[in-house]
């Protein structure tokens, strides 16, 4: 419940903005063409610029709802609230993302395969319309 994710710091409350939802899907479209061109060069980059099209949609949606993502774990923030309005199997790809996306950035090079990638942008094209869709 949002009220959960308010009491635990996760999200706050702010003013409705539409500039800012529309700003945040603005990144999310350019991210994902972004991860498309780079397929076929940078496979890690690829992968980490679709998931963060997925998180800016994400941000969108707390944005078109009156909250933002707060606290030390922004990234677990905004997967927690898109997860209520999102299904388990789209919530479990968004979480999956961002948890190989921070072993991508900070562990290891070359961790991310050709099909993983491929996966990632086309899971994040398919995320980014859900949530398009849910705002109207």
């Amino acid at each position: 419940m949002i009220e959960d994710l308010e009491r635990l710091g996760l999200i706050k409350r702010l003013p409705r903005d539409p500039k800012k939802v529309a700003d945040a899907m603005a990144l999310a479209h350019r991210d994902i063409g972004t991860a498309r061109t780079l397929l076929s060069t940078d496979c890690d980059w690829a992968y980490n610029i679709a998931y963060n099209a997925t998180l800016q949609a994400g941000r969108a949606l707390m944005f078109a709802r009156g909250y933002r993502p707060d606290g030390a774990n922004q990234h677990i923030s905004v997967v927690k609230f898109a997860g209520l309005f999102l299904g388990e199997d789209d919530l479990l790809i968004f979480d999956r993302m961002r948890r190989k996306r921070h072993s991508s950035v900070y562990d290891a090079v070359g961790i991310i395969s050709v099909a993983e990638a491929e996966f990632a942008v086309s899971a994040a094209e398919a995320l980014v319309q859900k949530i398009a869709i849910l705002l109207g």
